[in-house]
């Protein structure tokens, strides 16, 4: 069972709604200092997905969607697409539809395109007011995307806010995909996109090893929030696919923990998984063996620490393929090193 740490956690403000993705994500085995000089490398570029799309194919609309709550709702125009999500912002953009995004939240840090637009607010804490000054003509969202009234004032100020499918899991990116693409009118962009996805995933995913390293996913921001994920985090289903064996797991964590020292003891991690402004919040990896247990764990004997940007590890996008690709090379050099132990 895992033991809950001494301080008292903001549990709220959990880690799924970051976004974001790091190539410096590697098995450190280098002093803190070059640790932390990694941590801010840019994010991982190469072959994203892309679907392939025709400029002269234009969205079919209106279109009338369901969305994620059960609401009905029309999209007569796709002209200016504010997504309240950085994931969501992702998807728009590798739809091909990017140059009609006018404003993100601050959550949006990929590509670089979504990232230098105007930001609206952080997607838990939105302001009606704010979002409507840059007269949308549909609002995307996750279930994340608050607060409620929020929303509800949007819908009732005659604004298109589409909620989307937010699953972890293998099936939630083309999910996420398809949903995004049919409320833009442009479902079978969405359809091509989404199989991509689904064709990385597969052949990204470890299906046979002989030992499964036990790795760790952590969620930190500063010392007041530092949290274990769960079996519901996007994490847990990527580790796994990646070779791993999640930590939720082993100590049957459902949605997040605070975790003491004792727990890591007895858990005994491999490998710790942490987004990288997490890592950077607590003072690179110097600061992070210092969170109770972590330096006595096989994982901090080794430096065997895994850092990618927010939105590549926690947002469940299009690019999860390469992040599976990503941390199966990280943990076979677990696996390796514990075969030569």
């Amino acid at each position: 069972m895992l033991i809950c740490g001494v301080s008292s956690l903001v549990l709220g403000c959990l880690a799924c709604d970051a976004n974001s993705d790091n190539p410096s994500a590697s098995l450190e085995k280098q002093t803190p200092e070059v640790l932390d000089d990694a941590v801010n490398k840019q994010p991982y570029e190469e072959e994203q997905p892309e679907a392939e799309h025709s400029e002269s194919l234009e969205p079919i609309l209106p279109v009338v969607v369901t969305d994620l709550t059960g609401t009905e709702v029309t999209v007569e125009s796709i002209d200016r697409i504010i997504p309240l999500d950085g994931t969501v912002a992702e998807v728009v953009f590798a739809l091909g539809l990017g140059e009609r995004v006018v404003a993100t939240d601050m959550s949006a840090t990929f590509p670089a395109e979504a990232d230098e637009l105007p930001e609206i607010g952080y997607q838990r804490a939105l302001s009606a007011e704010t979002i409507a000054s840059y007269a949308p003509t549909v609002l995307l969202a996750t279930d994340i995307a608050g607060p409620p009234g929020v929303i509800e004032d949007l819908r009732r100020l005659g604004f298109a806010v589409v909620i989307v499918p937010n699953s972890s899991g293998p099936a939630g990116p083309p999910e996420k995909i398809r949903a995004v693409a049919t409320a833009l009118g442009v479902s079978q962009i969405g359809s091509k996109l989404a199989a991509q996805v689904e064709e990385e995933i597969a052949a990204s995913t470890v299906v046979e090893v002989e030992s499964r390293p036990r790795v760790v996913s952590l969620y930190l921001r500063g010392a007041s929030t530092q949290l274990v994920l769960g079996k519901s985090s996007a994490t847990h289903w990527i580790i796994e696919a990646a070779g791993g064996e999640s930590m939720a797991t082993v100590l049957n964590i459902t949605g997040s923990e605070s975790i003491s020292a004792e727990g890591l003891m007895v858990a005994a991690p491999e490998v710790i998984l942490v987004p990288s402004a997490g890592l950077d919040s607590v003072g690179g990896s110097s600061g992070l063996l210092k969170i109770g247990g972590l330096s006595q764990t096989p994982a901090g004997r080794n430096g065997a620490i895994a850092h990618f940007d927010d939105q590549w590890l926690l947002g469940n996008g299009p690019r999860v393929g390469k992040l599976i690709a990503e941390l199966s090379k990280i943990i076979d050099q677990a696996r390796e090193s514990g075969d030569k132990s």
